[in-house]
């Protein structure tokens, strides 16, 4: 199993992934009407980001995230996972419930919500996958 060099990685890697459901032109207007503000928690790394819908006036971008609790907003979601189920997930190798079932994600809010929001970030899964075997190829599942 691919695992992350460091904490400073997996947020360089996330940032990324999150830059590319922002600026798809599909899935980032999308994930910015479904308004579902979430937390997710890698306890493993000792980091948290909370990620919500960016500014309605805000044309460039669709989400906006930060590595930290200390948001103006409320998740509507917390989801907690190691970085590696994170990056199973994001290659398209991580069922969501069935991670869920086995304790692999933990979520917690509104669970539905984030359950309607797999099928619209699907598309980044092989964006993703692309994106690790260029730059960071030991992250490969």
């Amino acid at each position: 199993m691919g695992s992350f060099k460091s904490a400073d990685e997996f947020r360089e890697v996330m940032d990324r992934c999150f830059g590319l459901m922002s600026a798809d032109p599909d899935m980032g207007p999308k994930l910015r009407d479904a308004d579902t503000p979430q937390r997710w928690e890698f306890p493993d790394l000792d980091l948290v980001v909370n990620i919500a819908p960016a500014e309605t006036g805000d044309s460039e971008h669709n989400l906006t995230w930060q590595w930290t609790d200390e948001i103006a907003w409320e998740p509507a979601v917390q989801m907690q996972m190691t970085s590696d189920i994170a990056n199973r997930y994001f290659q398209g190798k991580e069922n969501i419930a069935m991670a869920v079932a086995r304790r692999h994600i933990k979520p917690s809010g509104d669970y539905k919500a984030a359950l309607a929001l797999v099928p619209v970030t699907k598309p980044v899964f092989p964006q993703y996958r692309a994106m690790i075997e260029r730059d960071y190829p030991h992250l490969v599942e």
